[in-house]
């Protein structure tokens, strides 16, 4: 039989494989912006979405089995989805588009979208909500780095 844990972890795992969605075209582009100096952890950041993600994963497992099936939790469902296919819709968007705004724009969607999902499964389970903490965290950070990327660079912020 077919778990609900793993049918939450394949759909995070091939959502996930979205950002490969990138040409070796594209990267040159980015390689050449000016990164704002305290971004010295630049290399862990693929480390750290694949532990956010999977964080995500595990929050809407918890939440999933706290009542399976029922219509608010296929809508929490596809309010994780969303959130997921938002963040990872960041990287091959900035770089296709060459254009950080996009970046930013999406960050910016994905701290609001974090928050209110954390807001509508508190009342069904608090760790679930901990469980979208590093989210929430990491989430803001890229979304400032990316920021600050758009004022070192306002060429590429068309």
């Amino acid at each position: 039989m077919v778990e609900s844990w793993m049918i939450i972890g394949g759909i995070t795992f091939l959502v996930a494989l979205g950002a490969a969605w990138i040409r070796p075209r594209d990267t040159v582009w980015a390689v050449e912006l000016q990164r704002p100096l305290w971004l010295f952890f630049e290399p862990l950041i693929p480390v750290i979405w694949t532990f956010v993600f999977s964080c995500g994963a595990a929050s809407a497992y918890l939440v999933w089995e706290k009542n399976p099936g029922s219509l608010q939790m296929w809508l929490l469902m596809a309010l994780y989805l969303l959130l997921e296919v938002i963040t990872v819709a960041y990287i091959p968007l900035t770089l296709r588009l060459r254009n950080i705004k996009v970046g930013v724009v999406l960050g910016g969607i994905g701290v609001v979208l974090g928050v209110f999902l954390a807001s509508s499964i508190l009342s069904i389970s608090g760790w679930a909500v901990l469980l979208l903490l590093p989210y929430l965290i990491w989430s803001p950070i890229g979304t400032y780095a990316t920021l600050e990327m758009m004022r070192l660079n306002p060429e590429a912020a068309h």
